[in-house]
């Protein structure tokens, strides 16, 4: 199934939804997750493993994380070749003093945003789709 290119059409179509829990990025040496962890993302880089988990498992695994933040899933199927869509949402929030992880899904673009500054991304993304849509 081929994902969307018109970058109208991504803006205009984009139904953000922001997940309930707060996430955080670890890193692990090596290119191994610990048992009994569920990242909802892994990123294998030259100096460790970077996860994605929620601050709970974290916590409870005894392990050091940075960036609190809640995660927002755009909710248009992207093509993974598409150009310009991040690119507008991220500059969007950039403009608001906000620093945002995005992360891209086969189907979904993801955006992980400072915990405290959820609410602000979803008021601009519900903005952006409302003038996208004319």
């Amino acid at each position: 199934m081929a994902g969307e290119h018109d970058l109208k059409h991504l803006l205009s179509g984009m139904s953000p939804v922001l997940d309930p829990l707060t996430y955080v990025f670890v890193t692990l040496p090596g290119h191994s997750v610990p048992p009994g962890l569920d990242p909802r993302m892994t990123m294998q880089e030259g100096e460790g493993t970077t996860i994605i988990i929620t601050r709970d498992a974290a916590q409870a695994a005894g392990l050091p994380y940075e960036f609190p933040c809640r995660m927002i899933t755009l909710n248009v199927h992207s093509a993974l070749d598409a150009v310009g869509f991040l690119a507008k949402v991220t500059t969007r929030l950039a403009g608001l003093g906000m620093g945002v992880n995005p992360v891209a899904g086969f189907y979904h673009d993801h955006l992980f945003i400072p915990a405290e500054r959820a609410e602000d991304a979803m008021t601009a993304l519900g903005e952006m789709v409302r003038e996208a849509r004319g």
